[in-house]
């Protein structure tokens, strides 16, 4: 069950990382497409945020969105630490 749970919330992650990178969101939006609450979309976006993803969060005429700067270290730093063990 943990394993089904952590998967879970890996692919919600993808999720919003795909979501960003290709359109804009803000933190209403991300959490009726992903179904989770508010609160829970700004704990992804600060998870992603320490797994290196760049992550800003702009203002424009229509508000506030998330925009995606650049690819994660953490991916790269996982694979060294999995080639490591």
């Amino acid at each position: 069950m943990p394993y089904e749970r952590t998967q879970k919330i890996g692919e919600r992650f993808e999720q919003a990382i795909a979501l960003i990178k290709n359109a804009s969101y803000n933190a209403r939006q991300l959490s009726k497409v992903l179904a989770v609450s508010r609160p829970t979309v700004h704990r992804i976006i600060v998870d992603l945020r320490r797994r290196g993803y760049t992550i800003r969060a702009v203002r424009d005429g229509s508000g506030w969105h998330y925009e995606l700067v650049g690819k994660a270290l953490a991916k790269t730093l996982g694979r060294k630490n999995k080639e490591q063990s």
